[in-house]
């Protein structure tokens, strides 16, 4: 058993590998095709790749879940290299050790109150982990029980054929204990799990770019419907010429935050304005954020540190919209960060949405504030997410899609802004986000 990695000129791949006949495939991705999957990966990664090679690559059938499928090979494929399994014994004998010293202490009359509190909340947060390791050992002494029984009696065959059965489900069941506990023991983030707040404001480019800026707020929200997630617009900015200078939206679905979090940066556009009449190509650009919905436990708001102001909406929506004040500016007084909505007719409606990216706002802030202090868990090649950076680029002239931090070119742009093909990205970069989280642990030791 050996863990594969794969490093080549525009991707790296990591993929365990077992000669076990039954680990020989996966979901209908054979491995003896592996190596030849992987060199056409990086050619079509290639800057040196033409229209034709990458075409015919993104419209192949079997390629077309390319990464969707190399990405199952990171940590749920079975076995672990013998190198992985070394590191990720370290880690459960330590947790082992950690978790009986806790038990020791909660059991002890003396124990002062914090420290009896501080070791139960750890011990639960531990269960879980020890679970699975508990599971797993009692499966390891079974193998051992079960290759002991094959040494003594290698003359009954009928013993030696049930004990082969036997060994074979106990080392496959072996095998799914450590990839669930390896799964467990890579760093993750806890806001994947939840909704987020898409904002998608114009940048460079004037007319065109607020243009732009609803091309892309509407390619999200097709891709959120065709995923089975729910999208609530909650403010929308509209421009002279119809197209959003500002709009958000909140996502609500099953890891929302965890799949689109990559799509936070500057996304550019070239092609030729409505408005320009001599056919020349223009270059603008819209700013995309993808903020992890907060909870009411994740944010505290004091009352005296908010200024609610209200005031009547503008734009049109008929007399009633212009002449109350519906309109509602939260403005959060330690931060200076400023929420204005006028969507709804209600002022109690705008006051919660106001409230609601606010909360998501000043989560990220402490996400950020936090996660600088800690290792990072993305490659350069990826990038931050940072919204300074430009991640993608829309070329209409050439119907292309690229993506600079993966390299990845989609000869498609009509069915990525209608939100069909946007998963090619998506996967990848959550892909390289898996690859570098194994890499990182196996680093540690």
């Amino acid at each position: 058993m050996i863990l594969i990695h794969t490093p080549t000129p525009h991707f790296s791949v990591f993929a365990f590998y077992c000669p076990d006949s039954k680990a020989m495939r996966f979901r209908g991705f054979s491995w003896s095709n592996l190596a030849h999957h992987f060199k056409e990966l990086d050619h079509f990664l290639s800057p040196h790749s033409n229209f034709h090679h990458r075409r015919l690559f993104i419209q192949s059938p079997s390629r077309k879940s390319i990464f969707s499928d190399l990405r199952s090979y990171s940590t749920e494929l079975q076995p672990l290299s013998s190198d992985l399994i070394t590191i990720m014994e370290k880690r459960l004998s330590s947790i082992e050790h950690r978790s009986a010293y806790l038990s020791g202490l909660v059991n002890q009359p003396e124990a002062l109150p914090a420290e009896y509190s501080r070791a139960n909340k750890e011990l639960r947060n531990l269960k879980g982990s020890m679970d699975l390791i508990k599971e797993l050992r009692t499966k390891q002494k079974d193998i051992e029980s079960l290759k002991a029984l094959m040494t003594e009696c290698p003359e009954d065959k009928e013993m030696l054929n049930m004990a082969t059965e036997e060994l074979s489900q106990a080392v496959e069941e072996e095998r799914r204990l450590q990839n669930q506990l390896l799964q467990s023991l890579l760093p993750k983030d806890d806001a994947d799990e939840r909704g987020c707040i898409l904002e998608v404001r114009a940048g460079t480019g004037g007319e065109e770019a607020s243009l732009f800026a609803m091309d892309i707020f509407k390619m999200y929200e097709r891709y959120s419907l065709k995923t089975g997630w729910k999208f609530d617009v909650v403010e929308i900015t509209e421009s002279d010429v119809k197209g959003y200078k500002e709009a958000s939206a909140a996502i609500s679905g099953a890891d929302v935050y965890g799949k689109l979090k990559f799509e936070s940066g500057i996304h550019r556009v070239q092609r030729v304005p409505v408005t320009e009449k001599s056919g020349r190509v223009h270059t603008s650009a819209v700013s995309v954020a993808i903020l992890p919905q907060a909870d009411e436990v994740d944010v505290q708001l004091r009352h005296e540190d908010l200024r609610i102001d209200t005031y009547r909406s503008g734009g049109s929506g008929g007399q009633h919209v212009n002449t109350t004040n519906s309109a509602v500016r939260i403005t959060h007084i330690p931060s200076g960060i400023t929420v204005s909505i006028q969507d709804e007719r209600s002022q109690h409606m705008n006051k919660a949405k106001a409230l609601k990216v606010l909360c998501a706002r000043l989560y990220e802030i402490e996400r950020s504030r936090i996660h600088t202090s800690r290792s990072k868990l993305r490659s350069e090649q990826i990038g931050s997410g940072d919204r300074s950076e430009r991640i993608r680029t829309y070329n209409f002239p050439q119907g292309r899609v690229t993506d600079h931090r993966v390299g990845i070119t989609h000869h498609s742009i009509n069915d990525v802004m209608q939100g069909e093909n946007l998963d090619i990205f998506i996967d990848a970069l959550l892909l390289q986000q898996e690859m570098d989280a194994v890499a990182s642990f196996s680093s540690e030791q």
